[in-house]
This record gives structure tokens, sequence and C-alpha cells, in this order.
């Protein structure tokens, strides 16, 4: 067994409680605790001088002790003046005992360790540590948690270094090291973690330069490693897709063409397709989803189509069913709601291979959801899944060595770098043509004090029998965050407007409350729909065509640019109101961007380069990338060179690509194979 796989239970001084606070901060081999980086050092390989010390770093001094005295008034402390000849400082203790208080009264020198801060007479420490001796090299202060001390991280780490330094080896050609002036891999950790200077930014990046080829060639290595799964092959039904083409009411674009032919190429393979189709709001993806869904039950399977939210999932359900209709394909419209011996039946037909397609939210992957011939699986925004839970849908379509095909989708525009990244095990599809009745939505940027203006727009449009969405960035009020709530707009707008009628939506309603008034909404039984960013995606109201949004500073790009794209469906002029609070320069360029630009992929790039690669991947989602050294931030102009790097591994030096994958990642290969 490899010694960087030993659990740290090995080391000496882990014990039960130690054990469990390291797997608190995921340390549970010595290959993690090598990974586990300092946040910062501290300098104790020399002494300061006194009048050298700067507020704020933590140093080491030697001096005289001038006078030790206790002060009793107020709060108790022991207070000692220290002098090196160029400088007097203070050190106060506010726990103390009688012999530590012997002790400096009894001492002529000592030599302490302490941040130095500015107190009303000059230089001070608080509970400096003493004796302090002076080390060989930087003293690194790690990410900790309660009940685990530096000194224990320490001494774990420096063990772990020396149990595992014959298998620090270096994998990348020299050519690579040359190329970035890098160290080896053992070079650079070690420096990392006990240098005699603070460490170049170089050192790190190396390790990050690492990671981040590693993660891209896991999902490369896995997708060429998947192709010992075989899949169902379908076989185009030229008739049933004639038909299907004509009953439509408008042409497929050349894009959408184009990306059904990529997908029928994969399906007639062997091996699983994993294709991501990436398209802008309302370029269709739906559309290209159920020309592959055709495909596959005229070959005779099954088709899981999952989503995120109910609102989408009753979207897609009323597109099919109204699609299929001429098919008589039944389908299975899954979700929390459906109970009893309607569930039961609906289950039995699914397992029974009576029914053709199931659409539903979550409770698609539920253990008791069994399918008789699943051959292909469809995921709408994707990224809004973790890994366990899209492995747990694909294992429903296992049988023997036969895995279903998977198409995901999202409409959410991905700047090439992150795709790259988080992608690599995927064939890319673009839909990169919007249908030629879409019309730009004009956008407005307008300041809040403008609002009785907009509200008798809202007057105006419903007049010309049109709708509009009021968009809210809160449901209820707060008093740290200034921003219009949904329930209070509402109200507003109800007073404001008696005679228009008007809807309330938001995430803490119930499905069946939602779907109601969503419903309502769409049959043009409300006017205006007030909601939270709940409609962002998955909401098709062609008579819809003005948005106003509320302090649209507080979203990003891409988030306004889905919900911008829930008005422009219809034949009319569309129009998108950003009616701002406050704007900071940010805000600002943030807000001209969405006015000037309507491409989704150009406004992702734009919100990349404003908010940079840490923001967007902040929130991430369970089985997404988790990074131990790369700041995207920090290392975003890394990823342009991760890809030719990684294929050069692949291509030359094939042998080390599990020894690189298995140094940095878990070995849940299968989390890949979705």
């Amino acid at each position: 067994m490899s010694s960087l796989k030993l659990s740290v239970e090995t080391l000496k001084g882990v014990g039960g409680k130690t054990l469990e606070r390291l797997r608190k901060l995921d340390l549970k081999t010595l290959q993690d605790l090598l990974l586990h980086l300092p946040l910062r050092y501290e300098d104790r390989t020399r002494l300061f001088t006194i009048h050298t010390l700067e507020v704020g770093k933590s140093s080491i001094i030697r001096g005289r002790i001038e006078h030790v005295s206790e002060v009793t008034k107020g709060k108790k402390m022991l207070v000692c003046h220290l002098n090196d000849g160029t400088g007097t400082i203070t050190l106060k203790f506010f726990h103390y005992t009688s012999a530590q208080l012997s002790f400096l009264k009894n001492t002529e020198w000592l030599q302490c360790f302490g941040e130095v801060r500015w107190g009303f007479n000059g230089f001070e420490m608080i509970h400096p540590e003493y004796p302090a001796s002076l080390e060989p090299a930087l003293t690194a202060i790690y990410p900790s948690t309660d009940g685990l001390y530096q000194k224990d991280l320490q001494k774990f780490i420096a063990q772990a270094l020396l149990i595992c330094n014959a298998e620090l080896v270096e994998y990348f050609p020299e050519n690579f090291l040359q190329q970035f002036h890098y160290s080896d891999f053992k070079t650079a950790l070690q420096q990392i973690h006990a240098p005699k200077k603070l460490p170049s930014p170089y050192l790190l990046q190396r390790l990050a330069h690492e990671e981040l080829i590693v993660h891209y060639l896991r999902m490369r290595f896995e997708k060429k490693n998947s192709q010992r799964w075989q899949a169902p092959i379908f076989t185009t039904n030229e008739a049933a897709a004639k038909d299907f083409s004509n009953s439509l009411p408008f042409q497929l674009t050349g894009a959408q063409k184009r990306v059904i032919a990529e997908i029928q190429t994969d399906c007639q393979r062997k091996q699983p397709m994993l294709r991501l189709v990436q398209g802008d709001v309302g370029s269709g993806k739906t559309l290209v989803a159920a020309f592959t869904a055709l495909s596959a039950i005229n070959s005779g399977y099954q088709v899981a189509l999952m989503v995120p939210t109910e609102l989408l999932a009753e979207q897609h359900n009323r597109n099919f069913n109204h699609w299929f209709a001429q098919f008589n394909f039944k389908i299975l419209y899954l979700t929390g709601q459906l109970k009893g011996k309607a569930r039961e039946q609906g289950l039995l037909d699914l397992q029974e291979g009576k029914i053709q397609i199931a659409i539903g939210t979550h409770a698609l992957f539920q253990e008791q959801v069994q399918f008789q011939n699943l051959g292909l699986i469809i995921i709408d925004e994707q990224h809004r899944f973790g890994v366990n839970q899209r492995l747990a849908l694909q294992n429903k379509g296992v049988s023997g060595k036969i895995r279903p095909h998977q198409l995901v989708m999202t409409a959410t525009p991905i700047p090439r770098t992150l795709a790259m990244m988080q992608y690599a095990d995927l064939d890319v599809s673009i839909i990169d043509e919007l249908p030629p009745n879409r019309k730009p939505v004009i956008t407005r940027v307008l300041s809040s004090k403008r609002r009785d203006e907009v509200i008798a727009k809202i007057n105006q449009w419903v007049a010309k029998k049109s709708q509009a969405y009021w968009v809210c960035t809160l449901i209820e009020e707060s008093e740290v965050l200034q921003f219009e709530a949904a329930e209070t707009s509402f109200e507003m707008l109800v007073e404001t407007l008696p005679k228009v009628r008007i809807g309330l939506v938001h995430g803490r309603m119930k499905a069946a409350e939602k779907e109601a008034v969503m419903t309502a909404f769409k049959n043009h039984e409300l006017d205006v729909l007030v909601a939270t960013t709940v409609i962002e995606v998955g909401v098709d109201v062609p008579n819809a065509g003005l948005m106003i949004i509320e302090n649209p500073e507080r979203l990003g790009l891409s988030q306004l640019h889905q919900l911008r794209g829930r008005v422009g469906r219809g034949d009319s002029e569309s129009y998108c109101l950003l009616l701002y609070s406050t704007l900071p320069e940010v805000a600002r360029e943030r807000l001209h961007i969405m006015r000037e630009h309507h491409d989704g992929f150009v406004i992702a790039e734009k919100d990349l380069e404003l908010r940079g690669a840490g923001e967007i991947l902040g929130t991430r989602q369970k089985g997404q990338l988790r990074f131990k050294t790369v700041n995207p931030d920090t290392h975003a102009h890394l990823f342009d060179a991760v890809q030719a790097w990684g294929d050069y591994l692949l291509a030359n030096f094939p042998q080390n690509v599990q020894p690189l994958i298995d140094r940095w990642l878990d070995t849940a290969t299968c989390y890949v194979d979705v």
C-alpha cells in the first residue's frame, strides 16, 4: 500500500478526538495532510530589534526585563516592560499564575514571540509565548478547527513529509518544468511547508497547475475508460422524424439541425453518449431533446428527463405531451405531488415498460422508481444536480455492461475556460442560433426613484392585453439588506394598480400553490406576476413582454440574462427594465453590458472578466470541482495551458496519468461516468 494512502491514525499523537478533528477538515490520509497548504507563515527564524517591529506582524524579540507589576485596578493583568537597547515594549498577561509572576520577576533577559500591537505606551504584545526559540524555517500556519492546535498540525505534516518522502516523485516532463520555471513536485511541497524564506508564488502556482491538469486528465482518462461500457444503438425512424418536424408550427434552425445530427451520430455507436448541449435562452434545446427522445422510443427504449424544479418539470411535461400527441406515447409526470394509487400505478407501468417517458424532479432517482429498459437520460440545467444524484439515475439503466446514453443541457452559457475544466469528460454541442422570430429584448437601466413611471408603464402595457413580470430578489423584508421584497412589492402593486390582476410566486410556496399561480398567469387569468428568481428557468409565456427586475445590481450577469430570457418569446417588441437602488462602479459596468449585449456567451465571458472565476465557481454544487491548491481568480491564467499539457501527457506519458490522479483525487472514479 502506498504510504500516501496511509490513514492519519498511523501518525504519532493522533488519538480518537484528534482523528475526529482532522476528519472535520477532510484530512483522512497522509496525502491529504501533504496537500493541506498553509494560510500564512510566522517568522521565528530571526530576532527582531524592537525599533524595527511592525504592527500586525508576529516576531521574536529579546530584551532585558526592566519592570514587572500587577495591575489590580479594572481588569486584573500582569505587565512586563522589555528593553533591548533600541526601544521598549510592554508585555501584557490577563491570565497568569503566581509561578509566572515569580518567573518574570526573577528573570533578567527574556526571549518571546507574539503579535505586535500599538497600545497607549507604544508597542505591546498580549500573551506572548516565552521562552521562544529560533527555528530553522518559517512556521506554517494552517487552516484548522476547534481543538486542533497549530503545533499538532505542524507535527503531523512534518511526519507525513518524512514517511512519504520516497513517493513524492515528479510525473511531469522536464520541458513542462522548464517552460514555467517550476521546481519539481517534492521540492515545491517541502518549500511550501517548511520554507527558509517566504515562498515564491510560483511554488503554489506549480502545485495549482498540476492540480488543474489532473482534474482535466481524470475526466479525459475516464471518458476513454468509459468506452468499456456498451450502449443501446438507436436507429432513426425517418418517417417519424419527418412527421414530428411537420407538426411543429416553426422551422428548426440550422444550429438545431446540426446538434440533432451530432447526437444521432453518438447514439448510433456502441458506446454511451456523454454530450452537453449549451444553448442561449430560447434557442430550442428542449426540442433537440425531444428529437433524441423520439429516436430512443422508436428504437424500443425508455427515456428519463430530470429537471431541478417542479415549475420546469411541469413546463416540459406540457411541451412533450403536446409534441408527442400524434404518437400516443405515454408520459409519466413524476414529482413529489404524485401520491397514493396514482403514483403506485404510474411506477408499475414504468417498470413494466408501458410508459415511454418519465419526466420529473429529484423524485426520478428514488429507489422505488424502476425502468424496464432505460436507454436515454436527459438532464436539464444539469449543474443544479449533484454527482450522486446523476449517478443514481444512471444506475437505473444498467443491465450487464449496458449503460444509457446521456444528454445534459444548460441554458447558462459557460465561459470556454471553465467549460474545459468542468466538462472535459463531455462532448459539447452549442446551439448558437436563435429562432428567426425572436427579437432582441430592449433593455433599460433605471433608478428606483422612477418607480412611479414604471408602474404607469405597467398600466399601459396591461391595457394592450400584454402581461408583465415584476422580479424581486428577496421574499420578505430584511433590516440588513435594504432591497424590495416580493411580498412588499406585491402589496404595493395591488394597492397602486387596483384594476390589474396580480399574482405572487416565490420559493417558499408549496409546489401546488406555485403551479396554480403559474398556470393562471400562462392562461392570462393574471396580468402581472410578482416573483423571486424562482422563475429564472422554465417559464414560457409568449404574451409576457415586459419584465421589471428590482435591485439587478445584486445578481450576476448570467442570472440577469436568464431572467430577461423569460420575455421576448412572442411576436411583439419586449422590454426589460433594470430598476436599481444603488449603482457602484462594477454594478454600473455589469448593467451596461446587459443593455448592450444579447448573446449569452458574450455575457458569460464578460461576467467572468468582471467577477472572476472564483466567484462564479464559488457556489459549489455537490460533486463539482473542489480544489486543494487552486484559487480560480489567481490561477485563471493557467486554464489555457491545461488542455494542451493534459493531452500531451496522455499521448506521451500515459503511464503517469493514473499515479497523478491517485495523488490528487479520491478513488471514486465512478463519479466521472456521469
